[in-house]
C-alpha cells in the first residue's frame, strides 16, 4: 500500500472512530517487542528500541481522538525475571525517553504520571521520571500514566496495607463498612477514571497482571499486531471496535460513555 492511500485509510478510520464513542481512557499493553526483533534477525534490545518509537507515533493520534487518559504498561513486576542485561538497556530506554523527548511530550500538552514501584528503579532513572514528571505538570490535554515496576496484585496489597495503616490510625478497630471507594483510594491510580478499554497487541489474549481492579469493566480488545508495528490506524480501529460493543456495567441496559 502506497504513502497515499495509507495517508487515506487512517484518515477513514479516525473519522469513523470520531463518529462513535471515545474512551476517557484507555490502558494499552504493549506486547511483541521481542519477537518483532527476533523474525528481523536483530536482538531483543532493537524492539524495545522500535518499541519507543511507536509510542512517539501514536500518542498523537491518542490526543486527535480526545482521549484525556492514556496508561503504558512499560516495566512489569514480573521483567525482573529477564536477563538482566535487558533489563539494564530497558531501564536506559526509560531514562532516555524521558530526557529525549520531554520537550515533545510538553508541547503537546501532555502531563506523565509514573505509577507503580517506580522508585524502585536505579537512581538515574527514578532522577529521569521525576525530572519529566516536574516539567510535564501543566500538560492538560492527556494524562500519560506510565505503570513502571507495576503489577496490579502488588498494587492491591499495597492498597489493602494502606488502608489497614489508615483505618488503624483513625483508631478504628473493624472493617464494617469498607467500601470499594475506600480501596479504590488506596491504589496507585487513585482519582484516575478506570479504562474504558484495554488494548493488547502481539496477538496474545490476557491481561498479564494489568490493572486487574481497575479493569473489572473495561472492553478488551487484542490485536496481532506487534507493539513496534503498530500504528495510528490501528489505535483508530480498536475503538471503532470499542464503540460498537454494548456496555451494561453488570446491569440489563446499555450505558453510554
Amino acid at each position: 500500500m502506497n504513502e497515499r492511500n495509507i495517508n487515506r485509510s487512517e484518515e477513514y478510520w479516525l473519522a469513523k472512530a470520531r463518529a462513535g464513542r471515545i474512551p476517557v481512557h484507555v490502558g494499552i499493553i504493549m506486547d511483541g517487542n521481542g519477537r518483532w526483533a527476533q523474525r528481523r534477525g536483530l536482538k531483543r534490545h532493537e524492539g524495545h528500541r522500535a518499541g519507543v518509537q511507536t509510542i512517539n507515533r501514536c500518542l498523537p493520534a491518542v490526543i486527535k481522538l480526545g482521549i484525556r487518559h492514556c496508561t503504558l504498561f512499560v516495566f512489569s513486576t514480573e521483567n525482573w525475571k529477564r536477563p538482566q542485561e535487558e533489563i539494564q538497556f530497558l531501564f536506559g530506554l526509560i531514562t532516555d525517553y524521558c530526557r529525549k523527548h520531554k520537550d515533545e511530550l510538553i508541547e503537546h500538552g501532555v502531563q506523565v504520571i509514573p505509577i507503580g514501584r517506580w522508585k524502585q528503579l536505579p537512581a538515574s532513572a527514578v532522577r529521569s521520571i521525576e525530572s519529566v514528571v516536574r516539567d510535564t505538570s501543566e500538560g492538560s490535554r492527556l494524562k500519560l500514566y506510565l505503570a513502571i515496576n507495576y503489577g496490579g496484585r502488588q498494587e492491591i496489597l499495597d492498597a489493602a496495607a494502606r488502608l489497614a495503616k489508615r483505618l488503624v490510625s483513625k483508631g478504628q478497630a473493624g472493617f464494617d463498612g469498607i467500601t470499594q471507594e475506600d480501596f479504590a483510594d488506596c491504589l496507585y491510580t487513585r482519582g484516575i477514571p478506570d479504562p474504558d478499554l484495554i488494548i493488547r497487541t502481539s496477538g496474545e489474549k490476557r491481561i498479564s497482571n494489568f490493572l486487574l481492579w481497575q479493569g473489572a469493566y473495561s472492553e478488551l480488545v487484542f490485536t496481532d499486531v506487534l507493539w513496534p508495528d503498530f500504528e495510528p490506524v490501528d489505535l483508530y480501529k480498536a475503538v471503532v471496535e470499542y464503540s460498537s460493543r454494548s456496555r451494561r456495567f453488570g446491569d440489563v441496559t446499555d450505558r453510554r460513555g
